[in-house]
């Protein structure tokens, strides 16, 4: 099947299927860049087929990339409105991906870089139902007055941010972390020392533990 976005796919090598992990690249990168942390976790996951979208629009900054918002424009409006065009397309592919490989959301983890992070926050809080759980990396609630009004459903979830990060600042951490507890979501958090922008080793293995946990469980 071809999907609504173009897809990196990485399936189990005894192609049984039982579960998902939808990887969300960070703003100016592609599904190719952010599968390369399943090189590590497929191992630990047989039975996980890993999919990684390219977003929707071209990036403005990067031709060679992609976006899932433009930040054009620093108004904070703007932004929301475009990250909702943005969950849309994602909805719409995830409901895909469901109906090819026969799964629920309960059996399909979502994770994201940066701005992929951003989005998966919001579709953990927006689904009509939880998915399995929801692993950031290096992001931030977008809008909390705009999704504190949109909350269906409570997707576990895990963030992890370098406490050196100069593009998305640690304390938006902190910010994500105070507001999934006040909304009663399970929410676990991970600083990683001297580390920037990035997804290092020990932050993807701090995250596959997680994953397996709750995927295979």
């Amino acid at each position: 099947m071809k999907f609504s976005l173009e897809t990196k796919i990485i399936k189990p090598e005894n192609n049984s299927i039982k579960s998902a992990v939808i990887l969300l690249h960070g703003y100016g990168g592609d599904g190719n860049d952010i599968s390369a942390v399943t090189l590590n976790w497929k191992r630990f996951l047989p039975e996980t087929i890993f999919l990684c979208p390219n977003a929707h629009e071209v990036c403005s900054i990067n031709p060679n990339g992609f976006q899932w918002f433009s930040l054009d424009k620093e108004d904070p409006d703007y932004i929301l409105e475009e990250s909702v065009k943005a969950e849309k397309k994602l909805n719409f592919f995830i409901n895909e991906i469901k109906s090819e490989y026969n799964l629920n959301n309960s059996e399909i983890c979502i994770s994201g870089f940066s701005q992929g992070c951003m989005m998966s926050i919001n579709l953990g809080l927006i689904a009509e139902e939880n998915f399995n759980c929801i692993v950031g990396f290096s992001g931030k609630i977008i809008n909390k007055e705009n999704i504190s009004k949109r909350i269906k459903s409570k997707t576990k979830m895990l963030l992890i941010h370098g406490d050196q990060d100069v593009v998305v600042p640690p304390n938006r951490l902190l910010e994500a972390k105070d507001f999934l507890m006040r909304n009663k979501v399970s929410i676990e958090t991970k600083m990683i020392e001297n580390c920037g922008h990035h997804i290092p080793i020990e932050a993807s293995s701090f995250a596959l533990n997680y994953i397996k946990k709750n995927l295979y469980i």
